[in-house]
């Protein structure tokens, strides 16, 4: 009897594995449909001076049921995703420049603020006509707040543009609007209905404190903890030992900001600044880098695309013009006006102003963020990744425009 026991277990076992591998077969499957389609369309967008992270949304709206069909949202590509964005976020913190901040700081910080308050008004006060309750409308506004000049900053270097007096304040504001965009979502998902169930306690004021010390810990980890961490990970005598030490700090990081009810981005924010200051900055934004956009990250844009459909998108068209032309105009006018204050000439913030407009990922991060914590209507979801996709696209075209408008000028 013992033995039927015994082989009834190793049978079941044995077909409990199969089943799984093949689980995980059919997703390897997918994988390698995700890289092929994203690096085909990213390539396709790259040569017409496009944003190439376009392409690999389209991909996931392509592959996903909103077209084709192959692929469906899983938990292994959320997971993927999940691991994606926290990179993400991560290499954005090693890509803000304190320094450049510290030199550029009054016309940066003036850029950004405005650039980050005028979106909330237009944008969440337009919401509001549309028939959203006011902490919906806030939180589309904070979507459109955000900023992403990778785009941009091709289009200047490309021109020769980057160092100049536009050029560098566009960065410098970048800098600001990506810690202010994270501040303020922090803030929102602390004081918001459902930032409000999440934290360590069931006591609103007490999970409030612990967010506080959050940040008196990101303190901490920036001067001390991040410099002596990977020091000693320098030490140790194992492969890759500085990278796995910067990926705990991230993942770790972003974990405990979970825990005290932040988002996990704004933890991996934090932990990319903490370590862009340290001496092994170069190496683990190479190697980061690779392990990001070689899989997690298209997965996570890919992912983004999978939630689409296009069921919706004829019944708010009025919805996704009217947002467009307000994200486009609200980041132009703060980025335009606010730089001439400091002495740019018009064209010059024009410049500033059409560099500003590119929402990209951080905007598609934040959206994402949104739909998970149930934070705005699930029926638009698909409506505001297309207007965040028509700001990004839209952005180095203004931005051209009114380079060569300069230069004839000139």
């Amino acid at each position: 009897m013992l033995l039927w026991v015994k082989k009834l277990f190793l049978g079941s076992f044995l077909l409990s594995s199969l089943f799984e591998t093949e689980v995980n077969m059919e997703f390897i499957g997918q994988l390698i449909l995700v890289l092929l389609m994203t690096t085909l369309l990213g390539q396709v967008f790259a040569r017409f001076n496009w944003p190439p992270v376009i392409g690999q949304l389209l991909s996931g709206i392509l592959l996903g049921p909103a077209l084709l069909g192959w692929i469906h949202p899983n938990e292994t590509m959320t997971l993927f995703s999940d691991i994606g964005v926290i990179m993400l976020m991560f290499l954005a913190g090693m890509e803000s420049d304190l320094d450049l901040l510290k030199k550029y700081f009054k016309i940066s910080f003036t850029v950004a603020t405005v650039g980050v308050i005028l979106p909330i008004l237009f944008v969440g006060g337009a919401s509001m006509l549309f028939r959203m309750q006011f902490l919906e409308a806030l939180f589309i506004g904070i979507v459109f707040a955000a900023t992403s000049v990778s785009i941009s900053v091709e289009v200047l270097r490309d021109t020769g543009k980057l160092q100049t007096k536009a050029g560098t304040a566009i960065l410098g504001a970048a800098v600001v609007d990506d810690i202010l965009a994270v501040i303020v979502l922090s803030l929102f998902t602390t004081f918001s209905h459902e930032g409000g169930k999440s934290g360590l306690t069931n006591n609103f004021f007490l999970n409030l404190l612990f967010e506080a010390l959050y940040f008196v810990f990101v303190w901490l980890v920036y001067k001390f903890i991040a410099p002596k961490f990977m020091q000693l990970a320098g030490k140790i005598n194992v492969n890759y030992s500085i990278v796995i030490a910067s990926l705990i700090l991230s993942l770790g990081m972003a974990y405990i900001a979970e825990l005290v009810g932040l988002s996990a981005v704004v933890g991996a924010f934090f932990g990319g600044l903490a370590i862009r200051q340290t001496k092994q900055e170069a190496e683990v934004n190479s190697s980061v880098s690779a392990i990001g956009y070689s899989v997690f990250i298209p997965t996570f844009f890919v992912n983004i695309g999978l939630s689409m459909t296009f069921a919706s998108i004829s019944q708010d068209f009025l919805f996704i013009v009217v947002m467009t032309i307000l994200g486009v105009l609200s980041k132009y006018w703060a980025g335009k006006y606010s730089s001439e204050i400091f002495g740019l000439k018009p064209l010059e913030g024009s410049i500033v102003g059409a560099g500003m407009v590119s929402r990209g990922e951080v905007a598609l991060i934040v959206a994402q963020i949104g739909i998970a914590h149930h934070l705005f209507p699930k029926d638009i979801y698909s409506s505001l990744i297309l207007v965040i996709i028509l700001t990004t696209v839209l952005s180095p075209i203004m931005l051209n425009h009114y380079i060569k408008k300069e230069e004839a000028q000139n």
